[in-house]
């Protein structure tokens, strides 16, 4: 648990300049994205903002990978229209603030959960996601990304393709951003290029006077982004098990969908710094500011990709930027919404294009021709599940088992066998490869049990049984050669696998001595 509240490392160097700007970047990257996620299930914007908010102060203070953003995404609002679907049939004329309780519920419960895989070290099991898969993920996330900008292009009240000048000019807006945040870098690093971006292409529109899409136009009519505090929120509704009946699916699949995005961002992260952050250390902050967001009005979320490569391509690396960020939103609601209503989407949209270039993995093209066919196979599925679902989840999980399916089938063709008789008329055979389901009808073909000697010896030295489908294929050969009257040892087992046959102590010929000793990763909490 100590781990767990240290916190802030002030052995780092933090560049404080860098942080604070990087973190005042991503505040006003998360206005419209918070807004967009918090309409999808017909939210009103403060809710989208409200978990924007708390997720990012919450996982940034308490997270597992500093320089991580968090806040209200796509994936976890998509989760929200099922259960208001739901709602809606099982409670005809349901007011909406009761199917806000129920939201504010399930938030609440999935950060339950996310803190319980924590605590019982769960994190560590994102080490399965394959590197096809990851790569899969990010490219689909990047042409997410890429594709959400284009609703910005149409006419909100006709739904339009926009035409003529205003095609034009936000078609130049977005440019100008794009090449602003391309070139800046290349003749100074001193002020985030993002940042400037947004502040060069605001001041046109604002002091030209130019008619253009603005922050305030994606919202509906009469709403806004101004308010207070974070109202506290607590959900008023009957604790039956009706109730929780409704919500606990829901729920799971909110903190399932949180945390595998979240881990695999942050894994991202990880590479991208060259650091190593704690998966379980995420899990507790991502439950505990899901819990919080429930509370105060917020719909929950989890990390986000987009703005965590805004961060930490300005050079953000510690947790400053992201409670800068939070504190910034805050801000925003409290004091400067007239302000950020007025901001071009132009801008917002130029720099969401740019993020999802940098996303994308353009060196998985590479992979074409020079990796396993079942890889690309793997990469190419996930990415188009991801794009086309927005179930990250699903894709992720779908990629897993495609890529073990893929690596078993592999490895149930490499078990050999290979036999000689002994100056005594004992026949050998060494095994290689590993025994498991996959493997076990092939194991069977090498014996040949009705010519064989009398006395048999199966060497395990090069070899492994990984499963209980291994322990039942051995049973089952020496049942064979039992049933003929030979004999039949088994050597080099390890020490796992004599656990599991210590009922067939009789059969079995150990060298102890030589068993195989296995070391495992232990996860960083």
């Amino acid at each position: 648990m100590r781990k767990y509240l240290n916190l802030f490392d002030f052995k780092q160097k933090v560049d404080y300049k860098t942080e604070i700007l990087s973190g005042l970047t991503v505040a006003l990257a998360l206005v419209p994205e918070a807004i967009a996620f918090a309409l999808i299930p017909g939210f009103s914007p403060l809710t989208g903002l409200y978990a924007a908010f708390v997720l990012a102060l919450v996982t940034s203070i308490l997270g597992g990978r500093p320089g991580m953003i968090s806040g209200a995404t796509g994936a976890v609002a998509v989760i929200f229209v099922g259960l208001i679907l739901e709602l809606k049939r099982n409670f005809p004329g349901i007011e909406p603030e009761t199917i806000l309780n129920y939201v504010f519920a399930t938030v609440i419960l999935a950060g339950v959960l996310q803190i319980g895989a924590g605590l019982l070290r769960l994190g560590k099991f994102i080490r399965l996601v394959p590197h096809p898969v990851m790569f899969g993920f990010v490219n689909g996330l990047a042409i997410i990304i890429f594709m959400a900008q284009f609703p910005n292009f149409y006419n909100k009240t006709t739904g339009d393709l926009l035409s003529g000048a205003p095609l034009y000019i936000m078609l130049g807006l977005t440019l100008l951003t794009m090449i602003i945040i391309w070139g800046l870098p290349k003749l100074t690093k001193a002020i985030p290029s993002s940042l400037v971006a947004i502040i060069v292409v605001s001041a046109i529109v604002i002091g030209f006077g130019i008619n253009t899409m603005t922050v305030a136009d994606i919202m509906g009519e009469g709403e806004s982004i101004k308010g207070g505090f974070p109202p506290l929120s607590i959900p008023q509704l009957p604790l039956t098990w009706a109730t929780f009946k409704i919500i606990i699916p829901y729920a799971g699949i909110v903190a399932g969908v949180g945390l595998i995005e979240s881990l695999l961002t942050l894994n991202i992260i990880d590479e991208i710094t060259e650091t190593r952050g704690s998966g379980n250390k995420e899990c507790v902050a991502q439950g505990t500011a899901n819990i919080l967001s429930g509370f105060l009005s917020g719909m929950g979320g989890c990390a986000m990709i987009g703005q965590s490569l805004i961060n930490t391509s300005a050079g953000a690396r510690a947790r400053l930027s992201g409670i800068t960020a939070a504190i910034m939103l805050l801000v925003f609601i409290m004091f400067g919404s007239s302000l950020i209503e007025r901001l071009p989407m132009a801008a917002l949209v130029g720099l969401m294009f740019m993020v999802a270039i940098g996303t994308f993995e353009w060196a998985s093209f590479r992979t074409f021709g020079k990796m396993p066919k079942s890889d690309v196979v793997v990469m190419v599925l996930v990415t188009l599940i991801t794009a086309v679902t927005h179930n990250l989840a699903v894709a992720v999980l779908l990629g897993v088992i495609i890529s073990a399916l893929a690596y078993s089938w592999e490895n149930a063709k490499r078990i050999r066998a290979r036999k000689h008789v002994d100056e005594n008329g004992v026949k050998h055979y060494e095994i290689y490869g590993p025994l498991f389901f996959g493997s076990t009808t092939l194991f069977a073909e090498k014996f040949d049990v009705s010519n064989d000697p009398d006395e048999v010896i199966i060497d395990f030295k090069e070899s492994r049984v990984a499963d209980m489908s291994g322990i039942e294929a051995l049973n089952k050969i020496t049942e064979r050669y039992a049933k003929v009257g030979k004999k039949v040892h088994l050597r080099h087992l390890s020490k796992d696998c004599i656990r599991l046959l210590e009922n067939a102590d009789q059969i079995i010929d150990v060298n102890v001595i030589e068993d195989p000793t296995y070391k495992v990763v232990v996860d960083k909490v």
